[in-house]
């Protein structure tokens, strides 16, 4: 199918629209406009018809995969379907008319919202308080990266360094560094979490926290966390859990319990808000007793059953975003959580856990599995053994496309030759994960027989394979 641009459907004298003539006669740009902010050439928009427009962007999104249309096993995203009724939540009127400007007192019930929310937030992750401005995951890393700074500047000494295992995502160590830290980095000993001897090497009186993912980014639960918190806790430091994999323990274990200090929670992923075409994400924070006077301000208490804005925290880190926060994003959470109840968040979880394992046996013999421990909602493959037959990890994802399926996360982590993390989700069918393996068992054959066939992939979708290295060296040529 080829579409073109909208500027070339382009017709000089086609309108989308037929309005009257102003009645009184409108102000001319000469006596409205200052001369300083008036354009010198027209403004080059494309003329075309109202059906025409709504044709085009039509074919457009059909052209579009998206969340709705299919299955997306794209490993640590938890991209997982979004129940409509979040959506319908948050379009409600005195909901989605609210505006960060008005006075506290006209918004109390949006306010109670996110009350109840941190405080159910805090609940889950076995915390005792949550802030909620943090908008994405990575927001959420930097929040938390600096109350651990906070916290040792009161104690008098700032520290330098933050550990961060070698299977981490990179937002944990531009977290570190943007926070004025050291990365610090742990080697994974050959079941695929932490080895405890090289973390021992780098333990002394100047590291201040410990990042890390549990499960981690293979999918693996951290076995030993509570050995690893108690060495981190030893020397003073502070545990910092990274939260993009929490879809994989609700309900079954906390962070807070494991001896964390510090989580964020990715609501556009775990809690299932909109996730992927730029958002808008939600990276709350949940914080141990110790910690709670030092998250961002300001903070929503409840004063008698009325609801109020609190900013004279003089401990506090200050603000992290503007306002309170990406409001419509906790009123989809609220909406999830409430839906399902503490039961329903901790099947979600088992469900997740099952498909994932489901998915791993059914693709294990054909595909290599470079840690053989058990893997929670997510695991990684190596393509290693395609790639010697000339089929990389890049052209198994770009050949998935022709099968109707997204690619899952291809060349991460790092410590994976040729990786494929693949995350189901608890909301695809066994129906969906079984064409799924059917589609990649098919690839791995093709390696086999005819290479040449996922080296060239795709050959269906609207634009085939593209010049990756061309496009990164010519980025205003390919953006023209």
């Amino acid at each position: 199918m080829t579409e073109k641009l909208i500027f070339e459907l382009s017709h000089e004298g086609r309108r989308g629209y037929a309005l009257p003539k102003s009645d009184p006669p409108t102000s001319t740009p000469e006596n409205s406009i200052p001369e300083r902010f008036r354009r010198r050439t027209s403004l080059e928009l494309p003329e075309v018809s109202e059906n025409e427009v709504v044709r085009h962007f039509v074919r457009l999104s059909t052209m579009n995969y998206h969340i709705d249309k299919g299955f997306y096993p794209l490993g640590s995203c938890t991209m997982k379907y979004n129940p409509k009724v979040n959506e319908k939540a948050a379009a409600m009127e005195g909901f989605a008319d609210v505006h960060p400007l008005q006075p506290a007192e006209t918004v109390e019930g949006a306010l109670e919202l996110m009350h109840d929310l941190a405080r159910m937030l805090a609940n889950i992750t076995g915390m005792t308080a949550a802030s909620l401005q943090p908008a994405a995951g990575a927001q959420g890393e930097l929040t938390g990266i600096m109350l651990i700074r906070k916290y040792h500047e009161s104690k008098g000494h700032a520290r330098s360094k933050i550990l961060v295992p070698d299977s981490a995502h990179g937002t944990n160590p531009a977290s570190v560094a943007i926070s004025g830290y050291q990365a610090v980095s742990v080697k994974s000993n050959r079941n695929g979490t932490v080895d405890l001897e090289d973390l021992k090497n780098h333990l002394d009186q100047e590291v201040a926290g410990m990042m890390l993912t549990n499960p981690n980014t293979l999918g693996i639960f951290e076995r030993d966390i509570i050995q690893i918190c108690k060495m981190v806790h030893g020397v003073g430091g502070l545990m910092y859990m990274d939260g993009a994999n929490l879809n994989a323990i609700l309900g079954l274990t906390r962070p807070g319990d494991m001896g964390f200090d510090v989580v964020h929670i990715n609501l556009h992923k775990t809690f299932s808000t909109p996730h992927g075409g730029g958002g808008p994400g939600s990276g709350p924070v949940a914080v141990v007793d110790r910690l709670k006077e030092f998250l961002p301000v300001p903070v929503i208490e409840n004063e008698g059953g009325r609801f109020a804005l609190k900013y004279d925290k003089p401990q506090s880190i200050g603000k992290v975003h503007s306002f309170f926060g990406n409001f419509g994003m906790h009123v989809r959470a609220y909406t999830y959580i409430l839906s399902h109840g503490a039961d329903g968040l901790k099947n979600n979880s088992v469900n997740a856990v099952i498909n994932a394992n489901y998915l791993l046996a059914k693709l294990r013999d054909r595909f290599e599995l470079p840690y053989e421990s058990t893997p929670m909602h997510e695991f990684v493959l190596s393509a290693d053994i395609q790639k010697d037959r000339g089929v990389k990890a890049l052209d198994i994802a770009k050949r998935l496309l022709d099968y109707g399926f997204h690619a899952p996360t291809i060349y991460f982590p790092l410590i994976v030759h040729e990786a494929l993390m693949i995350e189901p989700t608890e909301t695809e069918a066994k129906e969906t994960l079984d064409a799924f393996a059917d589609a990649l068992l098919k690839i791995d054959e093709e390696s086999r027989s005819a290479p040449e066939i996922p080296k060239s992939a795709p050959a269906t979708t609207p634009v085939h394979r593209l010049d990756d290295a061309f496009a990164a060296r010519n980025i205003n040529v390919c953006y023209r």
